[in-house]
């Protein structure tokens, strides 16, 4: 007997055209390539009103014209990101006909947008979108009721939607416009709204992430590395951040369930010139930020708003052998095009296990863990350290100081030179030495470039497997820069016998 299949219900009501295209403007933003929308209702009822703003909101073009398929049965549309069909099948009598009109040529790889979807047969997708319209005249002339039902994979996409629209709804946000923002390396994504009175926010979407295979102990990656599994650590962060006197993003409203929340829009004034290069003056106040945070005493603990409590976990033994071995994992085969032995992986963990020792168990300080370039915005209108905007937080730990300072000055998207590395290192232990007379510059370079290392191996692991796994190739332009940050790091004497291995397994990297 086979599962019922999982379904997501929403019922909308629409006042007026206006707000029928509103509506469009959300399941646009929902539907992708390959997905079946299936549009039902009376002579009327807002079939025709709905899929023409569908189709003008994917294409771009506020004027298309898009008429009605009555006719023709079949109208095609090249959106700029795919295709568009949308199908009247009233007059199709059987889905032997469907064959004649070209049907599953037309459809591969475009978003179906089809009346009379049972003309079909059997081959309605069950993974679909389902929207009834029906009309109110007891509401009025113009009233309409929409109620969208997601079958299959749709019906967790439908359900985001309207918890989105819920958390606009109700955080005063709803009449915004939605401007889907370049997401990063991870699932979460991220759209600029904003008002009609300019006023501007960031909405962030960041659901929970659902476990992958157990790779260790049982457990899946993400747990064993400590990365962030909702979005409860970010609002936490957020506000603990805030109650430093640092900038980061003050959330105006979450569902913490659903993995929503508005935030502030710091803007888009970065660290960086137009060139691409780090700019003296922002770098160094970023660097200054760190030495605050790690003189000023942060706890374990953070408090969220419905009481509870985040412990911020630590950045352990296991977190980072779990990252470092994405080097042999990923990089290795399929970007140095080695293959390693089962004993030289055993060694290559074995002689890190021992580097790692003390800083593993460092619990000094918050760990922000991508406290750089693309994370830093810069707010010229603030002063001292609050002109650094922060942004990327959500998977801090506790751990070493030594390890966000070298996330900082070895950026991996953009080339720190080694004279500037150096410069802002020395700005950073000036800046530690007021506030902290007993800092040890010394062990603190050790740490470093442990950290250093360590860092940029997880890196170039992250990088390959974004490329094999992921479908994401843009990241492999980044791995000289980070091969060139590791050799530097495997010259420190604390690293001797990791550099060791690095020559008999890997030389290339020491001369990158």
């Amino acid at each position: 007997m086979s599962e019922p299949q999982i379904t997501s219900t929403w019922r909308v009501e629409l006042a007026s055209e206006n707000e029928t295209a509103a509506l469009a403007a959300q399941v646009a933003s929902l539907v992708a390539p390959g997905d079946l929308v299936t549009l039902s209702g009376d002579l009327g009822a807002g079939k025709t009103t709905f899929a023409r703003a569908l189709i003008r909101h994917l294409c771009g073009d506020p004027e298309l014209e898009a008429p009605s398929p009555s006719f023709t049965l079949m109208q095609i549309y090249e959106g700029p990101k795919f295709p568009i069909v949308h199908a009247d099948l009233y007059r199709v009598e059987s889905p032997g006909e469907l064959v004649e009109l070209g049907w599953d040529e037309a459809a591969e790889g475009a978003l179906v947008l089809v009346e009379w979807a049972d003309r079909i047969g059997d081959g309605v997708d069950p993974d679909r979108l389902d929207i009834a319209f029906t009309l109110n005249a007891a509401r009025g002339d113009h009233y309409r009721e929409a109620v969208l039902t997601g079958h299959g994979a749709m019906a967790g996409r439908l359900s985001l939607s309207r918890a989105i629209s819920q958390l606009l709804e109700e955080s005063g946000w709803a009449d915004a416009t939605r401007a889907f923002l370049l997401g990063d390396a991870s699932v979460r994504a991220y759209e600029r709204l904003q008002k009609p009175d300019g006023s501007r926010a960031i909405l962030m979407i960041s659901p929970a992430r659902p476990d992958g295979p157990p790779v260790r102990f049982g457990k899946p990656y993400s747990v064993i590395a400590r990365l962030a599994e909702n979005i409860e650590p970010f609002i936490a962060m957020a506000q603990a951040l805030r109650d430093k006197g640092l900038s980061a993003p003050q959330v105006y409203a979450c569902d913490v369930e659903a993995g929503l929340a508005v935030i502030e829009d710091l803007g888009g004034d970065g660290v960086l010139d137009e060139a691409g290069a780090p700019i003296l003056e922002r770098y160094a106040d970023a660097a200054s930020v760190l030495a605050f945070l790690h003189v000023s005493g942060t706890p374990n603990r953070a408090p969220l708003p419905n009481g509870k409590v985040y412990r911020i976990p630590p950045y352990d033994h296991d977190a980072m052998l779990i990252e470092v071995d994405l080097l042999v994992e990923w990089y290795a085969p399929h970007v140095a095009q080695i293959n390693l032995s089962s004993g030289a992986k055993a060694m290559f963990l074995s002689l890190w296990r021992n580097t790692i020792e003390d800083v593993a168990r460092s619990r000094d300080s918050w760990v922000l863990r991508d406290y750089h370039s693309p994370n830093l915005i810069w707010l010229p209108e603030r002063f001292g350290l609050t002109r650094v905007g922060i942004i990327d937080f959500q998977d801090c730990v506790m751990g070493h100081p030594a390890y966000d300072v070298a996330s900082l000055l070895q950026d991996a998207r953009v080339t720190v030179p080694d004279d500037l590395e150096l410069k802002l290192l020395s700005h950073y232990a000036k800046a530690r030495r007021v506030m902290d007379e007993d800092f040890d510059m010394s062990a603190f370079a050790g740490a470093y470039a442990i950290l250093g290392a360590q860092r940029a191996t997880k890196i170039l692991g992250i990088f390959a497997r974004l490329n094999v796994r992921d479908g994401k190739p843009q990241y492999l332009a980044h791995i000289p820069r980070v091969e060139h940050y590791l050799a530097k790091s495997l010259r420190h004497p604390v690293l001797a016998e990791v550099r060791g291995w690095y020559q008999s397994h890997m030389p290339h990297i020491l001369d990158a």
